[in-house]
């Protein structure tokens, strides 16, 4: 028998992810009209999810996140700075 929440799942899944390497350059450092600047911005991505541990996955070779997800990084990254400049 599944839950309520499994089966609204999928629909709230689909608004949640991002797919691509723009979107979530578009997500994270908003909208650019200037070309190179998205080109920069994308190329972040691609270096962050390598390097870092933003929450990014791969659905083939397309990289993915969720936005709920990295909001939450985010959230926890601040909560870190400001905890460790607290006396």
């Amino acid at each position: 028998m599944e839950s309520n929440a499994s089966q609204n799942m999928p629909s709230e899944l689909a608004h949640d992810i991002l797919e691509g390497a723009d979107a979530i350059a578009e997500f994270l450092f908003g909208w650019n009209d200037d070309i190179r600047r998205r080109k920069r911005n994308r190329r972040k991505i691609y270096y962050l999810s390598e390097c870092t541990r933003l929450p990014i996955f791969r659905l083939g070779s397309v990289l993915c996140a969720r936005k709920s997800v990295l909001v939450q990084f985010i959230s926890g990254q601040e909560s870190k700075v400001l905890s460790s400049e607290a006396p």
